[in-house]
């Protein structure tokens, strides 16, 4: 399919959402690129809390349009967090007047210091823009977070209106009801315009990955429910084998047309570009140029990677079975196979006599799928926000709400019906898993980086107020943030593929969570081409820029580095973990 198509008359609101490293900013990058250079004023803008816009465009960005260098027309800014938590709090503090006394201003600053105030302090910069806020510009470009973020956030829209339209009586966990009901005009024109085909258009991405295409079609069918309907398929990274006798090549040239020839049915009927796999980085404005160009591999000279010598995950197993118990979190950017490397480590430790229990914090959890079979000591489930929000509203109006009257109990679960309290809820579910590796293995397939970052920074927020109330008695109180801070409890591996991006992004959420005084215990680099002696072309470049990028983890970066050699299949299934591990 032909990705020209791709800047064919595209929609003023352009959404590119997909499951974590499938390609989304690189994609939304070069299409907002394309378009600004035919003359459009584009927008570029990321909705993820782990953006990596700046390096993508070679440009440092902030919370408002920034111009690029060298990109005539286009504009980029990434919606920050903080800071918007920050402004959405100065807006509802000022809604309670000049004769607010300190006591109540501490009070609302209390209520909206957790990560659900963030999010929706984020949500709300992003409505601004679908509201009107930026009619300077022909097309505005969301470069989004993955998928389970992501419907997230095209929900709230509709989750904030039905909750402030059933909400009668002022109860809000964000602080004063007015704080809310300021932003219900926004909340309705952002409604009008994601549900507007002529306004708005989201592009599915995804890779010719099984697990890649089956969540791209879970995620379609939910935003036809949330009524956003307008969807176009993009499958980046297609590779055709060129025809020389490598079974790498053609082992993945198989994979990927069988991928594609059995495409689920509401994903078959989309339009649909395909975007050839590039021996390059998408990094630079160069790069981003040249994804839509054919690219000649013909004629380059072999490459001979120096010695990776690095020990596998068998070696990583042997080391954590040691411990004999402890928990295990598996963190990293979207679509680096976090959830791969997580099951391998659960099967391992299983295979080695111990009981395991392997979890997901991810919204679009699929570690089950990776597993696929039963193992006598392993227990594999999820974190089901819908589940655990229903047993957090139950267990607070079982026990807060006992005693209150019929009035009082209807304005408790008004307030309970903020999206908010999935958040709560989701926080309370990981600490209880948190405390189960006490006394046995448990291994967590963590969300893409930023969905994790809102996650610990829960964690850190009921820390403060834990040590803040008991004061004096603290030492007598073990914190979820206590356990994941102490080494002996708790080994951070963290997950790259060996590419730019994927590895800048690792960095970077290891200084988050050493802020945060959690040391990462180990590096994982998954997919790695350099051992497997192909000598296509096409593949061959991309092992040259792998070996760069391990090079660059083994200078400082990682304490230990541990290797997951490229497999022309997906590794799933018990059988395959194992051999992994």
């Amino acid at each position: 399919m032909d990705t020209a198509s791709l800047f064919e008359d595209p929609t003023h609101f352009l959404f590119f959402t997909g499951k974590g490293g499938v390609g989304k900013t690189s994609l939304s990058c070069a299409v907002a690129l394309g378009l600004a250079d035919t003359g459009k004023r584009v927008l570029l803008v990321s909705t993820d809390p782990a953006s990596n816009l700046d390096e993508m465009l070679g440009a440092r960005l902030s919370d408002q349009p920034t111009a690029i260098p060298g990109a005539v027309n286009l504009f980029a800014m990434n919606i920050d967090p903080d800071k918007a938590a920050e402004d959405y709090r100065a807006r509802v503090i000022d809604q309670l007047g000049a004769d607010a006394s300190e006591v109540e201003i501490t009070t609302v600053r209390e209520q909206l210091s957790g990560a659900c105030t963030i999010e929706i302090a984020a949500f709300d910069e992003f409505v601004g823009l679908l509201a009107g806020d930026a009619p300077e510009y022909d097309h505005i470009i969301f470069d989004t977070a993955p998928t389970g973020h992501t419907l997230r956030l095209l929900s709230l829209p509709r989750a904030w209106t039905g909750f402030l339209q059933g909400n009668d009586r002022g109860a809000s966990c964000l602080g004063p009801h007015s704080g809310l009901k300021m932003q219900e005009a926004r909340f309705q024109a952002a409604l009008k315009a994601l549900a507007d085909p002529k306004r708005s258009s989201i592009v599915l991405v995804t890779r010719a990955d099984r697990g890649a295409v089956q969540e791209a079609a879970r995620t379609s069918d939910e935003l036809r429910a949330l009524g956003l309907g307008n969807q176009r398929l993009v499958v980046n990274g297609v590779f055709h084998a060129s025809g020389q006798r490598d079974a790498v090549a053609e082992g993945l040239a198989r994979d990927h047309a069988t991928v594609l020839a059995h495409l689920p049915q509401n994903l078959a009927a989309l339009p649909r570009s395909e975007v050839p796999l590039r021996s390059f980085d998408m990094v630079g404005l160069p790069a981003l140029r040249a994804l839509f160009r054919p690219e000649e591999t013909a004629g380059h000279v072999a490459v001979v990677p120096p010695g990776i010598d690095e020990a596998g995950l068998a070696e990583m197993v042997d080391e954590l079975a040691q411990a004999g118990r402890g928990l295990v979190m598996v963190m990293g950017k979207g679509g680096v196979g976090k959830t791969t490397v997580a099951a391998a480590i659960a099967v391992g430790l299983v295979k080695r006599g111990h009981q395991v229990h392997l979890t997901t914090t991810d919204p679009a959890a699929h570690v089950a799928l990776v597993v696929d079979g039963i193992l006598s000591g392993l227990t594999v489930d999820r974190i089901d926000p819908v589940a655990e929000t229903s047993r957090y509203v139950e267990k607070v109006m079982a026990t807060k709400g006992r005693d209150l009257d019929a009035a009082d109990r209807a304005l408790m679960l008004e307030d309970l019906a903020s999206p908010c309290t999935e958040e709560v809820a989701v926080f309370h579910a990981f600490s209880r898993i948190v405390a189960e590796a006490r006394s046995a293995f448990v291994v967590v397939d963590t969300a893409p980086t930023g969905h994790t970052l809102l996650l610990l920074d829960a964690t850190g927020a009921y820390h403060r107020q834990m040590t803040q109330d008991m004061g004096t008695v603290q030492g007598r109180i073990v914190t979820p943030l206590m356990r994941l801070q102490d080494p002996d409890y708790t080994r951070v591996v963290l997950v790259a593929l060996p590419e730019t991006t994927p590895v800048s992004e690792a960095a970077s959420l290891q200084d988050d969570l050493r802020r945060a005084r959690i040391e990462p215990w180990a590096w994982v680099v998954n997919r790695a081409m350099a051992r497997t002696g192909t000598t296509n072309p096409l593949l061959q470049r991309r092992v040259a820029s792998e070996v760069a990028q391990i090079t660059r983890i083994r200078s400082g970066l990682a304490r230990r580095l541990y290797l997951l050699p490229f497999c022309p299949e997906p590794p799933v299934g018990v059988a395959r973990l194992s051999d992994l591990s």
